[in-house]
């Protein structure tokens, strides 16, 4: 029975993908980037077996922002239940379910359960949640049918790799020279322009020109997330041609000698329609998996080497 002021709410849609890797989707946060445009990144804690908290950073209206779910998995039943922590007003309580459901080997539905109130159950309050969840629910279900049909699809088109240099620096300088990217066209012989904002400290929106070895150059954007002086996430939004997603993040760990390992990531999903644009009629994924993984691994290297003689002329001075 339904509590005094509280509005439950479904939502649901057929996906053309296994119900199992539907869920491993949703599940797995770390492949939100991929499957909700808006998320840029996902930080999450187990709590128990089957019980995590997760904190969020997405865009949302053109501007960054990040809240905090506790979450209960349950892959026996395929569903995922969700609760706020400290819900944004006018939302007094927000949680919900996801539920996963079989329709053949290769269908499934996804149902989207919402639970809330308003605070002080506050009628006008509680219409604009309605309609928010309601907007939210819809745009939320058609883009993880979309995103997750084309995950699925691309699983053979998505790899990863990671770039390291060990320094004989603090990892305090080292996380500064990432951070302040607003500097890179002064610190960076492959970064022209820049514009960088952060008018929520962590949470930057960072632009820039990069030259090419031809001498062309190529503009970028990214949302970047900060954790100083251990991470910096990422997820491009600008993309090159030969991508339809990359995230990635800078990490800094000391070692048992006192110096530094710093390292690069990058997850990448090709767009195959380009490739014979880009690389000519005879090329392959695999020619373009390898020519996205040298471009990126040549700006991110030479990017680690000058933060590591940054750093190191630091610790000389």
């Amino acid at each position: 029975m339904s509590q005094p002021g509280l509005r439950e709410v479904e939502h649901e849609i057929t996906i053309s993908a296994p119900a199992a890797a539907v869920y491993r989707l949703i599940a797995e946060v770390q492949n939100w980037p991929r499957i909700f445009p808006p998320t840029i990144y996902v930080d999450h804690i187990p709590e128990g077996e089957n019980e995590e908290r997760i904190r969020i950073w997405a865009i949302a209206n053109g501007e960054a922002k990040n809240w905090t779910s506790r979450r209960t998995l349950d892959p026996q039943r395929l569903t995922i239940t969700f609760r706020q922590e400290i819900p944004a007003p006018p939302v007094a309580a927000m949680g919900g379910t996801w539920v996963i459901e079989p329709l053949s080997d290769g269908e499934s539905r996804v149902r989207l359960l919402h639970d809330y109130r308003a605070i002080d159950d506050d009628p006008s309050s509680l219409e604009w949640i309605d309609q928010a969840v309601d907007r939210n629910s819809r745009s939320e279900l058609a883009a993880l049918k979309t995103n997750v049909e084309q995950a699925h699809a691309a699983e053979d088109l998505t790899f990863s790799f990671e770039d390291t240099v060990r320094v004989d620096g603090s990892v305090k300088d080292l996380f500064d020279f990432v951070n302040e990217a607003d500097l890179w066209s002064q610190r960076l012989p492959h970064v022209a322009v820049v514009r960088l904002t952060e008018d929520t400290p962590g949470l930057q929106e960072l632009e820039m020109d990069t030259r090419a070895k031809d001498g062309s150059t190529h503009t970028t954007k990214s949302y970047r997330v900060t954790f100083p002086h251990r991470k910096i996430a990422y997820k491009q939004t600008t993309l090159p041609a030969l991508m339809t997603m990359h995230t990635g993040y800078w990490t800094f760990a000391e070692d048992d000698e006192g110096g530094v390992f710093a390292s690069s990531q990058h997850t990448v999903t090709i767009n195959t329609d380009n490739i014979a644009r880009i690389l000519g009629p005879d090329a392959t994924v695999e020619d373009a998996k390898q020519y996205v993984r040298t471009a990126l691994s040549t700006n991110s290297t030479a990017t680690l080497n000058h933060a590591k003689d940054f750093a190191e002329q630091r610790v000389r001075r």
